[in-house]
């Protein structure tokens, strides 16, 4: 099991725990007494540092090695009742942006997210989940095709940003982004966006014009990474705790400031120590969110979403 810095007091606790389970089993000695001991010292002591965790252990959280990515989510939620779309029709099919359509229970859903790898191998076949603009575009075709049948969209936002390299850019990463972004704007369908993980600048935006925007509870959403905050400010990574609590980049600070819908609460010690429970709050939240935008009219329910995206931020008059 991978341990954050400032898991190092549950670490130990662990080591202690696996040291006395060995011991019984070489001398023969019941010490089930000192484990649960041991066990329920660990418990209270994540319950302690995950009851206080600041912005930038947030930020580590979300990017646990551990932690369960879109494709994962979207196998368990459909129970891996789903097909897999592929290529932008345009250039190539990005391994960084994946999405199908898939059944949630008895209905029929449009799939789409970020994927990032759980291998060195897999982590470079996939980009980091840093999507080119064939990623975007690819995500916007599986949206207006869900749009053409009529069907609902679920995006998965995880990722570190769009990808910032010089073809990226030469194949149009800004105007891509910016296309979703005014055609998300415009779907008739429901749209349901849940960020992960990483939320990062127009990388996570270009698929996150929802209905409803939620965030499990672990996770970041903002302009920029704390880390390059740091960098354009301070010129160095250093100060990349306090860039992380200046830019109200967590779940709790987002929903504060309006600017998200909802959060998903995840296991105490986050959402790789029991990804079943975290699949399974992730899926209810969005079988409600869904059964209630059904319901609304779909003229309404994409002014509203304008309307709630437009109502953002303060403008301020020469």
């Amino acid at each position: 099991m991978n341990y954050l810095d400032f898991e190092e007091p549950i670490k130990e606790l662990h080591t202690q725990i696996e040291k006395l389970r060995e011991s019984e089993k070489k001398a023969g000695v019941d010490m089930s007494a000192a484990i649960a001991e041991l066990q329920d010292a660990a418990e209270k002591k994540k319950q302690e540092i995950y009851g206080n965790l600041d912005s930038w252990q947030r930020v580590q959280v979300s990017r646990h090695p551990d932690r369960p990515y879109t494709l994962q989510y979207i196998e368990h939620i459909t129970g891996n009742n789903w097909i897999e779309l592929h290529g932008d029709r345009t250039v190539k099919d990005d391994k960084a942006m994946v999405g199908g359509f898939g059944f949630l229970d008895d209905m029929s859903v449009m799939f789409i997210g970020q994927q990032k790898g759980n291998t060195t191998k897999l982590r470079q076949y996939r980009n980091f989940g840093m999507a080119n603009p064939e990623g975007y575009r690819k995500a916007l075709r599986l949206m207006k095709l869900a749009e053409k049948f009529n069907k609902p969209i679920v995006t998965f936002i995880d990722t570190p940003g769009a990808f910032p390299g010089l073809e990226a850019e030469e194949r149009g990463q800004g105007e891509a982004i910016a296309r979703n972004l005014f055609e998300m704007m415009k779907l008739q369908v429901p749209v349901v966006c849940v960020i992960i993980g990483e939320g990062a600048s127009g990388g996570a935006l270009g698929i996150g014009i929802g209905d409803r925007v939620m965030m499990l509870e672990n996770t970041w959403y903002s302009v920029i990474s704390p880390e390059s905050c740091s960098s354009i400010l301070w010129r160095s990574w250093d100060h990349k705790v306090t860039a992380a609590k200046a830019l109200k980049l967590t779940a709790d600070d987002m929903y504060a400031n309006k600017l998200i819908d909802g959060i998903i609460r995840e296991p105490m010690g986050g959402a790789h120590t029991d990804p079943e429970a975290t699949f399974n709050n992730v899926k209810e939240v969005i079988k409600k969110e869904l059964s209630e935008l059904m319901k609304m009219d779909p003229q309404a329910r994409m002014r509203a979403r304008q309307d709630k995206f437009c109502s953002m931020g303060v403008v301020v008059g020469a």
